[in-house]
């Protein structure tokens, strides 16, 4: 059974000699991983003792990485603190958004969303390339 540990504890952890982190409703000790992360040490240490949910979703971590995530898991927040996976992300993105840009359609919207306006502003620009040029 995990360990249930709250955001008030993972908070307390936020710098570089403690950098813990909830994904999806579970906590991560990530402090002896800082100098591995491909991302640098910096990536983790902006969302230390935060939800780092929408983050790390949105750069869109390998099945290689998720795997290697659950070595660092030491917890998982109390049911009164979970959150739904689109309501963290949201929450955070939204805090997020003032010291990075971030990757990714917006909160709470689908790729496939994404594509069909993309496929349709194509279709659009194609329609009148073909009316100019003729």
């Amino acid at each position: 059974m995990a360990k249930v540990i709250t955001l008030g504890e993972v908070k307390k952890h936020n710098s570089d000699k403690s950098v813990w982190m909830v994904i999806h409703n579970d906590v991560y000790d990530v402090t002896s991983f800082l100098e591995e992360h491909p991302g640098g040490p910096e990536s983790l240490l902006e969302v230390a003792g935060e939800d780092a949910t929408g983050p790390f979703e949105d750069v869109g971590h390998s099945a290689d990485a998720r795997e290697l995530l659950t070595k660092y898991k030491i917890g998982t927040l109390p049911p009164s603190e979970r959150t739904k996976d689109v309501e963290s992300c949201c929450r955070v993105k939204s805090k997020w958004k003032k010291s990075r840009r971030p990757r990714g359609p917006p909160c709470g919207s689908s790729n496939l969303k994404w594509a069909i306006l993309a496929l349709a502003g194509a279709v659009v620009i194609g329609i009148a390339l073909k009316k100019y040029l003729s």
